[in-house]
């Protein structure tokens, strides 16, 4: 990984412990072969990989159903110039705040969720669905009147096996939970913080991340010493305190109000997130570009994008913030946790959907990074 590197001087240390050890200065890691003072690096990233396994997260967000139509195109519609699609497979897979707890879990980590979902058809599939998967949801919370917010995705394939997008159709109720859900959301924080070893907030601006629920988990998470990321669509200033923050680029551009043009305005913006949400590390992905981190002390790296061919990133921000979190609760420094996490992302966009990888997956792909890289 390359690093452009600034010294600033050093802020107040945080008290001992694992988010200390996130923090410590890490050594930049090369895009060349290792010279002998890295070359256990990638032995370094497995023993990490290794020790995600037993970590417990807690995802609290915006929970969404996956509901995906998968057909052929037959032909062109005689009402509209739209394909007609014959359809083939229809499912429904946990989404939203659900595809990184999905993620996680994947990678060997015991996963709780809170959040709010309908007491329909929809979200009885999705309690089925994480039961299957090994995923608590004894804090998914439902409210009579409230649907399961769906994302509806309609796919067709051609002759070649080709896969397109070919509409989306969203169902997705933004207001606020009940007083009596907070007031239930509120006591599942303060039971699960404490025995967790990392939270995820996973926010879609969907209506239940409300300031007295992220308030109430970071209080709770610097109170226990626990890591905390935050993957918001917006207003990332309402995590203040939060460990680290995962944006993409359009979405750190907004946040800092900086158009990324440059290193100079990409550099901007990094600093702009940390000092707007007091976090000590700031993760953007750039799709093609990898990925930048920038870290409290004012140091940043820059981490090319993990070989692969792409047929869909649904999803793979998902998986970045899942592996990056499992990567600071197993003691990573935050430039590992982003590499781990980076790899990951290259692993999911080869499939369709939101997809996960596995600890065997992430072990032989980082144990060819001196190749690739």
């Amino acid at each position: 990984m390359t690093a452009h590197r600034t010294s600033q001087s050093q802020r107040t240390a945080r008290p001992a412990g694992r988010i200390e050890r996130a923090l410590a200065a890490p050594t930049p890691l090369p895009l060349s072969p290792p010279d002998k003072h890295e070359r256990h690096w990638p032995h370094r990233l497995g023993e990490i990989i290794t020790a995600f396994a037993g970590k417990r997260i807690l995802v609290i967000g915006d929970m969404i159903a996956d509901d995906y139509i998968i057909g052929a195109a037959t032909r062109m519609s005689r009402e509209a110039p739209i394909p007609v699609i014959t359809q083939r497979e229809r499912f429904t897979v946990p989404g939203g705040a659900m595809n990184p707890a999905v993620n996680a879990r994947a990678l060997g980590a015991e996963v709780h969720v809170l959040g709010l979902i309908g007491d329909d058809e929809t979200g009885r599939r999705l309690r089925q669905r994480l039961s299957e998967l090994g995923i608590h949801h004894d804090l998914l919370f439902t409210e009579a009147q409230r649907p399961t917010c769906t994302k509806m995705r309609v796919l067709a394939g051609n002759s070649q096996g080709t896969v397109q997008h070919i509409a989306r159709v969203d169902t997705i109720d933004n207001t606020p939970p009940e007083s009596a859900t907070i007031q239930r959301a509120l006591r599942g924080i303060e039971q699960t913080v404490a025995e967790m070893d990392a939270v995820i907030f996973s926010d879609y601006d969907n209506g239940f991340m409300i300031l007295p629920i992220i308030e109430y988990a970071l209080h709770h998470t610097t109170r226990h010493g626990c890591m905390s990321v935050a993957d918001a669509h917006g207003r990332l200033s309402r995590y203040h305190g939060v460990t680290a923050v995962t944006p993409n680029q359009s979405e750190a551009e907004a946040e800092a109000g900086i158009p990324i043009r440059d290193h100079g305005s990409l550099q901007r913006a990094g600093q702009h997130l940390l000092a707007n949400t007091s976090a000590r590390g700031a993760l953007i992905t750039r799709g093609g570009d990898g990925m930048s981190l920038f870290l409290h002390d004012g140091t940043s790296f820059d981490i090319p994008v993990y070989p692969s061919e792409v047929r869909d990133t649904i999803g793979a921000g998902d998986t970045v913030t899942a592996t990056f979190a499992l990567g600071l609760a197993a003691g990573a420094s935050m430039a590992d946790a982003a590499t781990i996490a980076n790899v990951a992302a290259g692993l999911v966009v080869r499939r369709l959907g939101c997809a996960t990888t596995t600890p065997d997956e992430l072990h032989h792909a980082v144990a060819g990074l001196e190749a690739t890289w």
